[in-house]
């Protein structure tokens, strides 16, 4: 169909259904090869017209050039985008250009987005021009090498949230020195703290710095933040985030040249129109800064967060990617059923009253060795082994625990065949759960197992520190056993009933 449509095209007949026709069929590689062939280098029709009346008819031509991927149209698309007056066709011809090697322009187009970041638009002209800045900076970027900020605000005393498990925030608490401390739903705000003692913390999830925006004149009502918030809105929201996000990342930061950033919806919005509402604030902060702020959707130093609260007003926060979380750098390898390192660190923080230093400990479903290892980092183990069944894991449980320098033997093995020549101090492990490949009468025989063969690897007195997602199940295996006590439960997520469960054994009962 492709030479169909471009004759049709060169007889003037249905001109904008037949280019809207051709630029679809050219999706296809093949298509375009076809096509290619067909022009045998001759542009004529296509450059006749770029200067037709019908703003579509351009449009649609363009979108033809950059497939062509020609370098011998750059200056013919160059100058057409420099001369087009209708706005929403100006983007085209730089996605276009896209397609090629611009770097001839690149000095003019780095010239162009300057201009519009200074520019005063109209509001009925700020989607079009707003989006012709976007595609001048994405261009502009391709070529240009990102200036490197460093973090340098390790000691100066700020307001940081720690999100943690919202069940176990005070564990993480306890552990933090200096600042006041105050409770919040899903963790902890501390004003006087230092990103060089909490960055130690390996029981929180994610480091948030809010942000103290200006007045935005316009409250973000619930209505808004479904999507339905005008581009003068968006402008306001914007220019409100541009100034203290701005002033904040430059007192932490060394380095000059603008920071890249990706703008992120905590909130109750349609997925559908989450889009509109991102892409307009994004773009107002943009011009607020003046490109001081630049979005990006890969490789971005920040992440500034929009939280909604319950009253539908936004509560603005600020993800530093440049404060390098490197805690569970050592977690490259995992398994479906690994838990999280975090989760992993928040048991052993919770079993720590009860961890001996230099005590000899097994894992006997031990996956990926991040129990293990996150045991030793609480207080210092001695010897430790790590057992499973699953050969994968614990070739990965090799790896890990190598990067994370730990001194940990791994068999891989079925628990319950395990023979060992002394007995352990402790067992820490993330019990198996219940799934659809391991049912819940297979899981229910799995615990009943568990204790039955248990105590003959551990010293009298010995502690068990359980992480398991069927806490009944537990309970009702331990039923008549009087030698093992529950004598701590800590609830882990409401929603699956988790637990971490410590348990004393008692040789003599």
């Amino acid at each position: 169909m492709v030479k169909e449509y471009y004759e049709r095209i060169c007889a003037g007949d249905q001109l904008r259904q037949n280019l809207i026709a051709l630029r679809d069929e050219l999706k296809d590689e093949k298509n375009r090869r076809e096509f290619s062939c067909l022009l045998g280098g001759d542009f004529t029709k296509l450059c006749e017209l770029l200067k037709n009346e019908d703003p579509k008819i351009r449009k649609n031509t363009a979108a033809i050039m950059g497939k062509m991927e020609s370098e011998d149209l750059l200056p013919i698309l160059f100058d057409t985008y420099k001369n087009e007056k209708t706005l929403f066709v100006r983007a085209d011809y730089l996605k276009a250009m896209s397609q090629m090697d611009y770097r001839p322009v690149l000095g003019a187009l780095r010239e162009r987005l300057s201009q519009l970041r200074q520019m005063e638009t109209l509001p009925e002209e700020r989607k079009h021009t707003q989006e012709e800045t976007r595609i001048l900076q994405e261009l502009v970027m391709r070529y240009e090498k990102k200036e490197a900020h460093r973090f340098t605000g390790w000691h100066e005393p700020l307001e940081i949230v720690l999100v943690t498990n919202r069940c176990q925030r005070e564990a993480t608490a306890r552990q933090i020195s200096t600042g006041e401390i105050t409770m919040l739903a899903g963790g902890l705000r501390i004003k006087g703290a230092q990103v060089a003692e909490l960055c130690k913390l390996r029981t929180y999830r994610e480091m948030l710095f809010p942000v103290k925006a200006g007045a935005t004149g316009e409250r973000m009502t619930p209505a808004q933040a479904s999507g339905n918030i005008s581009a003068q809105q968006a402008a306001r929201i914007g220019a409100a985030l541009a100034k203290p996000v701005l002033e904040f990342v430059r007192r932490l930061h060394q380095g000059d040249g603008a920071y890249s950033f990706r703008l992120e919806l905590k909130s109750r919005t349609e997925p559908e129109r989450r889009g509109v509402l991102l892409r307009r604030i994004s773009d107002a902060v943009e011009q607020a800064s003046g490109g001081a702020l630049i979005n990006s959707v890969s490789d971005y130093e920040l992440e500034i967060r929009l939280i909604e609260r319950r009253d539908g007003d936004f509560l603005p926060m600020l993800k530093l990617l440049r404060v390098p979380d490197t805690r569970f750098s050592y977690r490259r390898e995992s398994i479906a059923s690994s838990i999280a390192p975090v989760n992993a660190a928040l048991v052993a923080e919770l079993a720590r009253p009860y961890l001996k230093e230099g005590a000899q400990v097994l894992d006997p479903f031990c996956g990926v060795g991040t129990m293990l290892i996150e045991r030793d980092r609480a207080v210092k183990a001695g010897i430790m082994y790590g057992v499973d069944i699953f050969g994968e894991a614990i070739e990965k449980a090799k790896r890990n625990t190598e990067r994370a320098g730990c001194s940990i033997y791994y068999i891989n093995k079925d628990f319950f065949s395990f023979e060992h020549g002394y007995l352990f101090d402790e067992i820490i492990t993330d019990l198996p759960q219940v799934t659809e490949n391991h049912p819940l009468q297979e899981i229910c025989g799995l615990y009943r197992d568990f204790f039955a063969v248990a105590g003959r690897y551990l010293r009298p007195e010995a502690v068990l520190v359980l992480y398991t997602t069927e806490p009944q199940l537990v309970k009702e295996a331990l039923s008549g056993r009087r030698e093992y006590k529950i004598i701590e439960r800590h609830q882990i997520n409401e929603k699956n009933g988790t637990e971490v469960l410590i348990l004393s054994r008692n040789a003599d009962a």
